[in-house]
């Protein structure tokens, strides 16, 4: 546990909740009504070879931690991904939690997480209708955190919602808060395509910012058993709006460090 984020373990997905600014803002929402299986700021992927590990209803894959080690300011967990019958591991993976403190007013989390499948597969999401495209690091907004806007890497356009575009970073933010995902350049398919939403009158009242680094986009990507799919990300929380060139400079910090 940090003094603004605290860490859950257990299974069906290991995730961060609650999440604060270091003023006390939280922004994170966990097992909300509309979609019981968000849970705050989480990483999964919605098919290993055509198995759910998305949603937590029906047949579905669930993370189980196998350990918890903790030190200075790293945390590092090994999750075996059980598949919906109970029984075979699909996936062992390695997470990596990282608290990286910059001023006061942000902190920063770096997360990665390394997945070996047990046998070759094939890593998918949902392709995008009206809504799909989704898996990897996702973060669910608390419902009371209004006025948000989406800002991309590069781009001076503040909008409702990102489909697909790719960027080396996408932002969240309201006058009163931030949230950074910053992708990292040895990442498959950098930069990532974003999806993402503050709001969406589709699901009715309490939906709000939702923000996924969603590297399947454009397809599946296939693993060879006993390979390893690692995935890192800055996550970075600031009281205020962050300014673009702030994100540019921590982001330069973080990949050169």
């Amino acid at each position: 546990m940090r003094p603004h984020w605290q860490a859950d373990w257990d299974p069906p997905r290991p995730h961060v909740h609650p999440l604060h600014t270091l003023a006390g803002r939280r922004l994170t929402v966990s097992a909300p009504a509309d979609h019981p299986w968000h849970f705050g700021l989480w990483s999964t992927i919605k098919f290993v070879n055509g198995e759910n590990y998305w949603e937590t209803y029906g047949e579905f894959g669930v993370l189980s931690t196998v350990d918890v080690q903790l030190d200075g300011t790293t945390t590092s967990a090994t999750i075996d991904w059980v598949a919906p019958d109970g029984d075979a591991i699909a996936v062992r993976e390695v997470r990596t939690l990282t608290h990286r403190a910059i001023d006061d007013t942000a902190y920063a989390i770096e997360w990665t997480f390394a997945l070996t499948p047990t046998v070759d597969t094939e890593f998918d999401r949902t392709p995008f209708t009206t809504w799909g495209g989704y898996g990897g690091l996702t973060l669910r907004g608390a419902p009371d955190w209004t006025d948000t806007k989406l800002l991309l890497a590069g781009s001076n356009a503040w909008r409702d919602r990102v489909l697909g575009e790719p960027a080396p970073w996408c932002l969240i933010a309201s006058d009163d808060a931030s949230i950074a995902l910053v992708d990292h350049p040895s990442n498959r398919n950098f930069p990532t395509p974003w999806y993402g939403s503050n709001r969406a009158d589709t699901y009715g009242d309490g939906w709000a910012n939702f923000l996924n680094a969603a590297f399947l986009w454009n397809g599946p990507l296939r693993v060879a058993a006993n390979e390893t799919l690692r995935r890192t990300h800055l996550v970075i929380v600031a009281d205020g709006c962050l300014a673009p060139a702030a994100i540019d400079r921590l982001a330069h910090e973080w990949q050169g460090s």
